[in-house]
């Protein structure tokens, strides 16, 4: 209920109004707490001379978008350049051979990059999980699988691996773990949907064209095999009307997102500024609020960048990766919370859909959300971090379902049949607000720290209330109205479309 319900136009406005001048207010905090640290010893590490022209220095604490941008660009910048001119050779002359192609790029692009004993690694997995999906028996594909996910996240067992590498360069660990860890993603993939294939198994080849994609072999997105099997598999390559300049767009906004970030970190240092928690303690409450919040921004940005980038590729190869996810602005369900689309897309279809059903009785969702998370677990590492973060948001995707059923009994549907679809929409904004923070808080764990998340949420729940509590929660209110608002439009478009396909 209140999903198509409309609120007054002056109430949205004003809306809209609070939640700018908060974001403005907030920022200068930020802004002028980065000025005033340039120059802390506690800072050197993460922030280096920058534009001298303007008087700033950079952020640079993030390593992944350090290494992206400086030893790992020229690699990037060769290997995927390869990649485009090969793979567009390839569909004019031998449109049928271009998954062998696109293979044969991939392993030897490998090879080059990480040497034979890598690549040795990476196809004896494959060889081992090939092996079992011949039995054809689902739980056996998911033991296998995780044992090899294990063999790289849990100790010794991956240094006992990573030594076999000989050689040493600044992103070999990265490349490393990267590569494995996807291509366990991907094999566990194919062995389950060959166990649901009705006749015989899909041949080795199969998954060597699947697993050395070289865009998505090293960071992803996880593509599932029966999607990529699929649309590889297409010998008539069309292009959809605009496909082209949809692509161009595309990726003329990334350059944008990148530009804006390297401007962003010369004037707000939000990811170092956490790293000294005394510092951080006397910012006001506005500004720490908006320092957690800005972190996940980036990292949503950071992620968007990065498989869009690898997405936009793999559209020139007409293929539909897995959407870039969900802004972290436009989020305040649980259910919807995720930084990476394909391994979303891989738990949701093989762990929590799987288990979870139609995702309506609590004691099978409460047993699928902490499958999906044991595995997620394992996916990025055990550690009291993750522990951590896995059992917050674990929790907070049980809780919006207790809260749902507890208010679906009887005396509350009927309590709420009896309101106006604007203030049902209201209501559940205002527990929106409460979820939205919940979010916030859960995953600056694993982009922060503990002692962070801890001194964020002791100052905005125990030390700032009532004022500062009820103040953010307020403006996180009219921000979920926004977003609201944009998905009631998105709704009544949807229902349009609907509707005209009817009459055709």
């Amino acid at each position: 209920m209140g999903v198509k319900a409309m609120l007054p136009s002056y109430e949205l406005g004003f809306y809209a109004l609070v939640v700018t001048c908060a974001v403005l207010y907030s920022g200068s905090g930020i802004f002028e707490a980065s000025r005033d640290s340039m120059n802390r010893k506690a800072f050197r590490d993460g922030i280096k001379p920058g534009w001298h022209y303007f008087g700033r220095k950079m952020d640079v604490a993030d390593f992944e978008w350090v290494m992206w941008f400086t030893s790992f660009r020229n690699i990037i910048i060769f290997a995927l350049s390869g990649h485009v001119l090969f793979a567009k050779i390839c569909s004019m002359t031998v449109p049928q051979h271009r998954a062998v192609m696109y293979m044969i790029y991939g392993a030897l692009a490998v090879l080059a990059s990480m040497g034979l004993v890598y690549l040795m690694i990476i196809l004896s997995h494959c060889l081992v999980l090939y092996s079992v999906a011949l039995a054809k028996q689902k739980w056996l594909c998911y033991v296998a699988g995780l044992c090899c996910l294990a063999s790289f996240k849990v100790e010794p067992f991956g240094s006992w691996q990573s030594g076999f590498v000989t050689g040493a360069f600044d992103l070999q660990d990265v490349l490393f773990y990267g590569g494995c860890t996807f291509t366990i993603m991907r094999c566990m993939s194919f062995a389950l949907e060959s166990s649901e294939k009705e006749e015989g198994i899909y041949s080795i080849f199969d998954l060597l064209k699947y697993n050395f994609y070289l865009p998505f072999f090293f960071f992803g997105p996880v593509m599932t095999f029966d999607q990529f099997h699929a649309q590889v598999s297409t010998q008539e390559l069309r292009r959809k009307d605009d496909e082209m300049k949809n692509i161009r767009v595309s990726a003329l906004l990334h350059v944008g997102a990148i530009v804006a970030v390297d401007i962003f970190f010369h004037f707000f240092y939000i990811l170092t500024l956490p790293s000294d928690l005394k510092f951080v303690n006397r910012l006001s409450d506005w500004s720490l609020a908006g320092l957690a919040y800005s972190n996940l921004v980036y990292d949503w940005v950071k992620a968007a960048v990065m498989f869009g980038v690898i997405n936009t590729i793999a559209r020139l190869d007409h293929l539909e990766p897995p959407q870039p996810p969900k802004c972290i602005t436009m989020l305040y369900i649980f259910a919807e919370t995720h930084f990476d689309r394909g391994i979303n897309d891989w738990l949701c279809k093989y762990v929590y859909d799987h288990i979870g059903e139609s995702h309506d009785n609590i004691l099978k969702e409460l047993v699928a959300s902490t499958a999906t998370f044991a595995v997620t677990t394992l996916w990025l590492g055990p550690c009291e971090v993750v522990y951590i973060w896995s059992l917050a948001n674990c929790f907070g995707l049980n809780f919006e379902l207790w809260v749902q059923k507890f208010f679906q009994l009887g005396p509350f549907a009927n309590l709420e049949a009896k309101l106006s679809g604007a203030m049902s929409r209201r209501i559940r904004a205002a527990f929106g607000a409460v979820n939205f923070w919940a979010i916030v808080l859960y995953n600056i764990l694993a982009l922060n720290s503990l002692e962070f998340a801890l001194l964020v949420t002791k100052r905005l729940l125990v030390m700032g209330f009532p004022v500062s509590t009820l103040s953010i929660w307020f403006i996180t209110y009219c921000g979920v109205q926004l977003i609201k608002e944009r998905e009631r439009i998105l709704a009544v478009q949807e229902e349009e479309r609907g509707d005209k396909a009817k009459v055709e």
